[in-house]
């Protein structure tokens, strides 16, 4: 019953952050002096925002976990579904696909809501003509054979310097990558959807015909506050 429940829970805060973008929720990480915000990662293939909770993948040089290797993101393609975001972590080698075409297949039949990767991206041609939402910095040809291994799926990783766990919470627009711990993730949405629904206001203010400066006054400096 109790996993029935966290389940649920996590579905609704899915659900609840889909609705938001990136500045919406960087405003409430500010607001709560929480980290998160990750600037410079961008969409290389797909369209739109993605948001979901986090599959982890940590790749780098090594023994994989049993010896046995296996081929890297497979385990995570086959834990994630249509409200997961697989993200991957891979610092030890600047040139190595960290992620490939038929990995991105895979994802897309089972409607993974996407990948963010902080490490290569290879065959992002594939991804693009699939329309799955890639977020990386770097594309690269090379293969991740005689490179790199899986060292662990769903294991704490670091992006960009960002503590990531798995199910925590992510979201990619044209903005930002943004993380969210699975523990802040319930008061973030509420201070988000707080701050959206002011800027929808604001916003409706300046359709209505109200002046600018009037409107992005003092509410507006001070709406981090309130």
């Amino acid at each position: 019953m109790e996993r029935n429940d966290d389940a649920s829970e996590g579905m609704d805060a899915v659900r609840r952050l889909r609705r938001l973008d990136a500045c919406a929720v960087s405003d409430a990480l500010d607001r709560m002096k929480l980290k998160g915000v990750i600037n410079g990662v961008p969409r290389q293939s797909g369209e739109g925002r993605i948001a979901g909770r986090v599959v982890t993948v940590k790749l780098g040089v090594g023994q994989p976990p049993g010896g046995r290797p296996r081929h890297l993101g497979t385990t995570a393609v086959e834990l994630a579904g249509s409200t997961d975001i697989i993200v991957i972590e891979q610092h030890a080698n600047e040139e190595a696909g960290s992620w490939g075409g038929l990995l991105s297949l895979g994802a897309s039949v089972r409607g993974v809501a996407g990948v963010i990767a902080d490490g290569p991206v290879r065959d992002i041609d594939d991804a693009r003509a699939l329309q799955f939402p890639i977020f990386t910095r770097t594309l690269t040809a090379k293969t991740a054979r005689g490179r790199i291994v899986e060292l662990g799926t769903n294991v704490p990783i670091m992006f960009d310097g960002v503590a990531v766990n798995p199910g925590d919470y992510a979201l990619a627009d044209s903005s930002a990558v943004i993380f969210i711990a699975a523990a802040d993730i319930g008061r973030v949405l509420d201070t988000a959807e707080v701050i959206a629904a002011k800027e929808s206001a604001m916003a409706n203010a300046l359709r209505a015909g109200e002046p600018i400066g009037t409107v992005m006054g003092g509410d507006y400096e001070h709406m981090l506050r309130d």
